[in-house]
């Protein structure tokens, strides 16, 4: 079995590499620009391929398919943030998110279909709970995570029976993502989740495999937030 994994170096990513190595699948993570982060991913686990490659670069994506002559799960994870008013953004900015994060999704996912038609496959898209009810100063991120959930919702039912298509949506989890954020910006956020706690990348990462593996769940959002927030 295959795995492919964009964005996993860090974080949710490199969550999902450990947990479906762990359960005995070959495993390729792709990262874009911090070898730093590789380095370390490299040195845990040895026996994953860490590939540099931008998810928005059609071309570097062709040549890290063209490795793989069958792929059994397709994890897009890769994405970044913008957080500032509308009103404040460039036309660059808006693009730079919109390319990354829905465009990788839409290259990965374009390229992965062929790989998984005769044999089935799973696709999970790493959404966000912005995605779902949006957040204030972060507009186009937002609007980024849930053009991936209108993408995993049409994609599931244009795939099926062959690959199932589902997403989560994080809440606010222990990454370097959120890693900004004061004490008291931290306190009152947990205040808000009904867990009462930020959650981990690797409860994200089970809930991931969750959706790759179980046979009978497509066209599904899973929200990995606590209760919401």
């Amino acid at each position: 079995m295959r795995a492919l994994v964009t964005g996993g170096t860090r974080g949710i990513g490199l969550a999902c590499c450990r947990l479906f190595f762990r359960m005995g699948y070959e495993v390729t993570a792709l990262y874009s620009s911090d070898e730093g982060a590789a380095a370390r991913a490299r040195t845990e686990l040895p026996d994953v391929a860490f590939l540099r490659a931008d998810v928005s670069d059609e071309e570097a994506l062709r040549q890290v398919f063209a490795r793989f002559p069958t792929l059994d799960v397709l994890v897009n994870n890769a994405g970044i943030d913008l957080f500032a008013q509308v009103q404040d953004m460039k036309y660059e900015d808006y693009r730079r998110v919109m390319d990354v994060n829905m465009g990788g999704c839409f290259l990965a996912t374009k390229l992965a279909v062929p790989k998984m038609l005769l044999r089935g496959g799973a696709i999970v898209n790493v959404s966000s709970i912005w995605g779902v009810q949006g957040g204030s100063c972060e507009s186009v991120y937002s609007a980024s995570k849930g053009a991936m959930i209108a993408f995993t919702k049409a994609l599931s039912a244009e795939l099926a029976p062959a690959i199932r298509v589902n997403a989560i949506a994080p809440g606010a989890i222990d990454t370097a993502m959120n890693a900004g954020y004061s004490a008291e910006e931290r306190r009152e956020i947990e205040r808000r989740i009904p867990l009462g706690r930020f959650g981990t990348p690797e409860e994200c990462a089970e809930a991931v495999y969750f959706l790759a593996t179980c046979r009978y769940v497509t066209g599904q959002v899973l929200g990995v937030d606590g209760g919401g927030i």
